[in-house]
This record gives structure tokens, C-alpha cells and sequence, in this order.
């Protein structure tokens, strides 16, 4: 199966930056799209970022201009770059991959905490 390793989450003050990072190995023929989600407490899981193997890119509304999403094709990693930081960013990032093996199968990360203090 696909395995996704999340990275790079912690506490950090508002206006500041933090970087995620999230690597899928397996038996991956090839990757449709990564992504990032997050869910504050109480919220329901919602998208913030993803990049399809086409490089189309879609950011959620509340990030657009702050956060950044790219990818390394040869590693199978995903990264979001995370600035100007807000407390309403807090939340659980999970990590999203829609892969194929054979057929098309949707894998999550175990989820980074990110902290962002006023």
C-alpha cells in the first residue's frame, strides 16, 4: 500500500512561516494529485491545497496569496509553504494522495499539528 510521512509541523507566531512536507512511497504506478487538508476542533475536514500531475493548482479561498503548494515529482513529495500565518490556520494538516495502483486509490497522512499563537 501507499504510506504518507508528514513533516514540518509545530507552534509558530502569527505572521510567521512553516513548511510541511509530505513523501508517499509504496507501489505507486503513478500519482493524480496531492494535496493538503486541515481540521480545526470541531470543524469539519476541509481542503487547502492541492497540485495534480497536470500542475493544476487549488488553493482554498482563505489561503490564496499566503500559502504555497509544490511538488517533487522524483521524491513523490509534496510540500506546503506556509506564510503570514494566522491563528485561524491552526489546525491538523493531513496530508491527501490520490494514486494508482492499477486502479485509483485515495491515502492520507497521519496528520501534522500547526500552531499559530497571536
Amino acid at each position: 500500500q501507499v504510506q504518507l510521512v508528514e513533516s514540518g509541523g509545530g507552534l509558530v507566531q502569527a505572521g510567521g512561516s512553516l513548511r510541511l512536507s509530505c513523501a508517499a512511497s509504496g507501489r505507486i504506478s503513478s500519482i493524480n494529485f496531492m494535496g493538503w487538508y486541515r481540521q480545526a476542533p470541531g470543524q469539519q475536514r476541509e481542503l487547502v491545497a492541492r497540485i495534480t500531475s497536470s500542475n493544476t493548482i487549488t488553493y482554498a479561498d482563505s489561503v490564496k496569496g499566503r500559502f504555497t503548494i509544490s511538488r517533487d515529482n522524483a521524491k513523490n513529495t509534496v510540500y506546503l509553504q506556509m506564510s503570514s500565518l494566522k491563528p485561524e490556520d491552526t489546525a491538523v494538516y493531513y496530508c491527501n494522495c490520490n494514486a494508482r495502483l492499477g486502479s485509483n486509490f485515495n491515502f492520507w497522512g497521519q496528520g501534522t499539528q500547526v500552531t499559530v499563537s497571536s
